[in-house]
């Protein structure tokens, strides 16, 4: 090994150690109250939520990176908030459509990567109000929507910024915004915790606070055992949960996953992502892309939606669906009728979703189950000829039923697992779901 890979290896090391210090001074102290406690549980029976990414960079159509993609410089970005005014925005019908959906809760971008706030923010002008020709806060709208149709409203937060002379050393993104290379750090971490007691204090309950962009800066000192601390001080029962693919962090309420089923690893970003013991939740886009993108036609069937929601329940994590909306404030009509689409499934098959646990069966090839108390739900995706062999349950079932058919399914037991009839007519191209009721026992 050459001297140059030697130091190399030196820093590396170094910002490893930096980036595990960091992370356990996160709030080490913290033990969750009832009302959290209460949250979380909440949380876990949910199983089904809207993600949204608006912003001005709606505007250009080419995704919530475009400033950095394309290079932007900060000033002239600055030039698209004066091009921002989504005359359609109706909250009433963003809420509608998701209680549609058969979605519980909402998690909107208050401010993402660009650094500009979707919110009434009195830290800065940078925002929605005082820098578009709208004029009005769209999360006031959507958070006393939200408490009209009962749906909770979830905050999305980036850590990173674009935008802030202060994020400073920069990261590894957003290079190319033309920012002065100078700035205090701990400036901006006080802009950013006095922008989270803003949205903690004028909006009344929320869901919790949903963070990003602290991989862009692992080893800076993010003083997260502040910032968490305050969080749970104003709003005890809100949720933090943030999007550094890892391991949770102290102070953390639940633990979410990018683009992958938790422990799948399918993307590079999840390698290090270790599956924690708090409520799970994974999040994935309609088509490729997060904010809206007029050229991205790649948009997922409504039965792989419904699957990977499923398959999500069976992981025992919930599914956070993203739409981005268009400039003008409307959500594109292939979103919408996929989301209809998925609300109708539920209507009929939401038993098996909401309020389970994933298992009590690893994901089979088949397959996936959905448990709550003594009743499992098989949801058979792949259904062998005529017959299915289930493992060992651990316990006698006393009934099993088909609940698309609304009839009995033929079963027995053996020692080597449960077989059960699956005749031709009765299986869902979608997902065959067969309820067992098991003895008390187990």
């Amino acid at each position: 090994m050459r001297v140059g890979q030697h130091i190399r290896l030196l820093i590396g090391t170094c910002a490893v150690a930096l980036s595990a210090a960091a992370a356990t001074r996160a709030q080490p102290a913290y033990r969750p109250g009832v009302v959290n406690l209460a949250a979380r549980e909440w949380f876990q029976n949910a199983r089904f939520g809207l993600f949204v990414h608006w912003g001005v960079y709606s505007v250009l159509g080419d995704g919530e990176w475009v400033m950095n993609n394309r290079r932007i410089p900060a000033a002239d970005y600055e030039k698209l908030p004066a091009l921002f005014n989504p005359t359609d925005f109706d909250a009433a019908e963003w809420i509608a459509l998701a209680k549609a959906a058969g979605m519980k809760y909402i998690t909107i971008t208050s401010k993402h990567h660009d650094g500009f706030a979707m919110f009434d923010s009195k830290v800065s002008d940078y925002n929605v109000v005082a820098r578009t020709p709208y004029k009005k806060d769209v999360l006031k709208a959507l958070a006393d929507e939200c408490r009209r149709q009962g749906l909770k409203l979830f905050f999305y937060y980036s850590q990173l910024d674009w935008h802030h002379a202060d994020y400073f050393p920069r990261g590894r993104t957003g290079r190319d915004a033309g920012r002065p290379e100078q700035g205090e750090w701990s400036r901006y971490i006080d802009y950013m915790d006095g922008q989270l007691r803003e949205l903690l204090t004028n909006y009344g309950d929320i869901g919790g606070i949903w963070f990003d962009g602290w991989w862009d800066r692992p080893d800076a000192d993010w003083r997260l055992d502040h910032t968490y601390a305050l969080i749970h001080q104003l709003q005890p029962q809100a949720l933090i949960g943030a999007n550094h693919h890892r391991r949770p962090f102290p102070g953390e309420d639940f633990q979410m996953f990018e683009k992958d089923l938790p422990g799948g690893k399918t993307a590079d970003f999840n390698k290090d992502s270790e599956v924690g013991d708090l409520p799970l939740e994974t999040c994935e886009t309609m088509n490729g892309a997060w904010g809206f993108n007029i050229t991205d036609r790649r948009y997922k069937s409504t039965r792989d939606l419904i699957r990977y929601l499923v398959r999500a329940a069976g992981s025992n994590a919930n599914f956070l669906l993203n739409v981005g909306p268009m400039p003008n404030g409307r959500i594109q009509p292939e979103f919408v009728t996929r989301l209809r689409e998925m609300g109708a499934w539920l209507a009929k098959n939401g038993d098996a979703i909401y309020g389970t646990r994933g298992g009590p069966l690893t994901p089979q090839p088949w397959g996936v189950t959905t448990r709550r108390g003594n009743r499992v739900y098989v949801h058979v995706f792949d259904a062998p000829e005529k017959a299915l062999l289930i493992p060992p349950l651990g316990a006698r079932v006393r009934s099993a039923r088909l609940l698309g058919a609304g009839r009995a399914a033929e079963f027995s037991e053996h020692d080597f697992g449960i077989v059960v009839k699956l005749p031709a007519e009765v299986v869902d191209p979608i997902d065959t779901i067969v309820a067992l009721d098991l003895d008390a026992k187990s």
